[in-house]
């Protein structure tokens, strides 16, 4: 197939169509095609995704707002990071097939780089950026809520807070990890109530910090709710910078 008719299904799988087709094409280049391909003189994709995790943050922060308007800012910036992740944007990437669209050198495709995770999330941020360039915000942020539509179409609002904020722990992993490049800990902390009803606590520790408590009628569900709690003193700390840095706080 050739790149034009590639191109084509690409804008009918976004739902737009580009008035600039080389921003679009710009988007799919990597930088092994480029350093492998010096004569075509062809800029690679790196400066739009750059760009293009701005856009995605901004437009998903935006649709957040209007689906969700009575969360707090809290919930929104947990709801925010269980959609701008890694994992998130190569599942959407898979399903806009980006991977048979990007243009790479011969070792990376030699390497499967069609299919790594990171390379398809950096190349949706770099195809958004090429809308946004292409179409303004307004066109960006429609794109976003058709390609994420799970989280902001749904007829059931509650049923998309429910999906938005599925895994407290699987949040507080990327958080950490992207933060302090650290994996939380979970620990059992007490065990009270007979066989039939019991009731477990857990804490969840980052090194040598513990981070939060919680509880529940099951490990699972301790886990989960220290997790929450974690987060929640996480993002205290990002809007307050140096809360925290003299004493490890602790959400009980």
């Amino acid at each position: 197939m050739s790149q034009s008719s590639v191109l084509e299904e690409l804008e009918q799988a976004l739902h737009y169509r580009f008035r600039k087709g080389n921003l679009l094409f710009q988007s799919l280049v990597h930088r092994s095609y480029v350093h492998e391909n010096p004569h075509l003189r062809q800029a690679d994709n790196e400066t739009l995704e750059f760009l293009g995790d701005a856009v995605l943050g901004l437009a998903v922060s935006h649709l957040l707002l209007d689906r969700f308007p009575q969360c707090r800012e809290g919930e929104l910036s947990r709801f925010r990071s269980s959609i701008v992740n890694e994992k998130e944007l190569a599942k959407v990437a898979t399903d806009l097939d980006l991977g048979r669209c990007l243009l790479l050198g011969k070792g990376e495709e030699l390497t499967g780089g069609r299919n790594k995770p990171s390379l398809l999330a950096d190349t949706l941020e770099a195809v958004l950026a090429a809308v946004y360039l292409d179409g303004g915000m307004d066109e960006a942020i429609r794109v976003v809520s058709v390609l994420f539509h799970e989280y902001f179409n749904a007829g059931d609002a509650n049923l998309s807070l429910r999906t938005l904020d599925k895994d407290y722990k699987t949040q507080l992993q990327e958080i950490t990890q992207a933060r302090h490049r650290m994996t939380p800990v979970y620990q059992l902390k007490a065990e009270e109530g007979p066989d039939h009803n019991k009731t477990f606590s857990m804490s969840v520790v980052l090194g040598e910090r513990v981070l939060a408590h919680g509880s529940g009628k099951s490990k699972k569900e301790a886990q989960q709710e220290a997790a929450r709690r974690a987060l929640d003193l996480l993002q205290s700390e990002s809007d307050f910078p140096g809360a925290g840095s003299e004493s490890p706080g602790v959400q009980e």
